[in-house]
């Protein structure tokens, strides 16, 4: 049973939804407004807490892409597997397939770095700084994160240097000069 109060709100409540809902077209109560929307409102402030996509568009020819990011791939890879070589430590493995480079540090976490062709991309996840995406700039000629402007390179013989307790540096400074 009802409390008085409670009919009388919900008189008051329906007298004024009808007087509001006569003067609304009837689409206009088929939605759910966009501030009691769960779904809307996480997405707004979602919009709101993140960056703008990277959306960039490369004038890099496809074939010069592949050979770029060939000899980088290439180049990482001996120089790492001499170094993890040198290094000796049984947990450290390095391994190169299907344009992914796998390095596992044991303790320091793993390093993946991989081409990403549709987009003339090399993709890094660190386990220090986290995934970026790097670009070729002809300029530099180094693959760059455009949001840091730092090289690869630069950043993997910085953290490794870290890793490793000396100082590294993997030879991957300008790329046209790695080509065979």
């Amino acid at each position: 049973m009802l409390s008085h109060r409670a009919v009388r709100f919900s008189r008051r409540y329906l007298n004024v939804a009808t007087k509001a809902a006569s003067t609304r077209p009837l689409a206009f109560w088929n939605h759910t407004p966009p501030i009691f929307n769960k779904a809307h409102s996480r997405d707004f402030r979602r919009y709101l807490a993140t960056p703008p996509p990277q959306l960039t568009t490369s004038d890099l020819p496809i074939a010069t892409y592949h050979a770029y990011s060939d000899a980088t791939m290439e180049t990482l890879l001996d120089s790492l597997e001499g170094l993890l070589d040198d290094e000796g430590n049984p947990d450290y493995e390095v391994e190169y397939s299907a344009g992914v480079l796998t390095l596992k540090l044991g303790v320091h976490g793993t390093y993946v770095i991989n081409k990403q062709p549709p987009n003339k991309q090399i993709w890094l996840s660190s386990p220090v700084s986290g995934p970026k995406r790097y670009d070729y700039v002809a300029k530099d000629d180094q693959w760059v994160y455009s949001r840091d402007k730092q090289s690869l390179g630069s950043l993997l013989n910085e953290e490794l240097s870290k890793a490793f307790d000396q100082d590294i540096d993997l030879g991957i400074g300008k790329v046209s000069t790695m080509l065979d």
